[in-house]
């Protein structure tokens, strides 16, 4: 399963309404993958939403070194296949996170993200928090 930005923020903070189902996810899936913008994004979204930077970094510094977590660190290359998927799906309105996502989704057969995202659904994936 992928982890995505809201699927990460969910798990991370029980005031979040899909805490319980997110933590319930993730111990039942094994492969679990993320990348680097995605790290980036949680940043974002947890100061967006008010929570302390303290738990995001203590919780980001164990993501990455999680035993069961596989973190790609989003290069030139990637990137550029994002981009390229903007550019077909121009009646979208994913962001480049989102593109820079479904690549490796789609090259690793994950077909699920634990995520609040409609736009996983949009490109053929299944969201596991509604």
């Amino acid at each position: 399963m992928f982890l995505d930005t809201s699927g990460l923020l969910a798990l991370m903070f029980e005031a979040e309404a899909q805490h319980e189902v997110a933590v319930a996810v993730f111990r039942q899936k094994g492969k679990r993958l993320t990348h680097s913008y995605v790290v980036a994004e949680l940043f974002a979204l947890g100061q967006a939403r008010k929570y302390p930077r303290a738990p995001v970094v203590a919780f980001v510094q164990d993501l990455l070194t999680h035993p069961t977590i596989t973190v790609i660190w989003v290069d030139e290359a990637l990137t550029r296949e994002g981009m390229a998927l903007l550019e077909a799906r121009s009646d979208k309105s994913y962001s480049l996170c989102d593109a820079v996502t479904f690549v490796p989704m789609r090259q690793g057969g994950l077909r699920e993200a634990l995520t609040t995202d409609h736009h996983f659904e949009q490109e053929g994936f299944g969201r596991l928090l509604p």
